[in-house]
């Protein structure tokens, strides 16, 4: 009897839904939120989402810290992550290619037509852009500016943002006058209302291809798969498009 009452108070108990702890890109926030809420309705498996530079998020996989999945915004990370023995084989995977843009609040008298150039005007006295040293858009952004022979005159106007995320609110806040920012952050999003932006042309800067890992360290290795199995789904790379994002032909 004490048995059977056992077994029954077991299955009444709540199951304890599954979560995974996902290192992102902070270019990702958007979409990523909206992948996030699909995944779960469709599997039952919790997102614990945290962005941060994909240079911040390598080195904290590095030293320890608990992902389970890390998507970077290069591919770089990873491949460094594989070559030391830190990802489950075979989970290395090429998600998206991203875009970068320039960007002003609504109300400047900026004409983005102009592309780069703009940034040598005078009124123009503080530029945002990622730091290049561990944010990709950020290396990008230099490299763009390099392209077109303006880093060194506008040098000294650059401030930088931590992860990209809060370079394009550097802007939205006013505390730049110009950025340069994923077009994923500003396609289609709250707030885009206050801003205005231009792509900035591809040939100006290497490819932004990005690419996520299982990680060997995770103790939820076969949810963390099935996340990353629906990362190559038709629905996410939908998702993905739809913030500006270049997908695999793959999908």
């Amino acid at each position: 009897m004490k048995l059977t009452l056992l077994l029954l108070a077991a299955l009444v108990l709540p199951v304890r839904a599954q979560e995974l702890t996902v290192g992102a890109a902070a270019d990702l926030r958007p979409a990523l939120e909206e992948i996030a809420a699909h995944f779960q309705s469709s599997s039952g498996i919790k997102l614990h989402l945290i962005y941060a530079s994909s240079g911040d998020l390598f080195h904290q996989i590095e030293n320890g810290a608990p992902f389970d999945v890390f998507l970077s915004a290069n591919v770089a990370y990873p491949r460094k992550l594989e070559e030391e023995g830190l990802t489950v084989s075979g989970t290395y995977f090429e998600y998206a290619q991203g875009k970068i843009v320039l960007v002003v609040r609504s109300g400047s008298p900026v004409d983005l037509r102009d592309g780069l150039r703009v940034l040598l005007k005078p009124d123009i006295r503080k530029i945002a852009i990622a730091d290049p040293a561990h944010a990709p858009y950020g290396a990008a952004a230099v490299e763009a500016l390099k392209a077109e022979k303006l880093y060194d005159q506008i040098a000294s106007k650059l401030v930088m943002g931590e992860n990209i995320s809060q370079t394009a609110s550097f802007v939205l806040s006013g505390a730049a006058d110009a950025g340069i920012v994923a077009l994923s952050l500003v396609k289609d999003a709250p707030g885009n209302s206050q801003i205005r932006y231009a792509e900035i042309p591809a040939s100006d800067y290497s490819p932004i291809l990005q690419a996520c890992v299982v990680l060997h360290s995770s103790k939820n290795q076969t949810a963390a798969s099935k996340f990353e199995s629906y990362l190559r789904s038709n629905e996410a790379a939908g998702i993905l498009r739809s913030f500006g994002f270049e997908v695999p032909a793959t999908h």
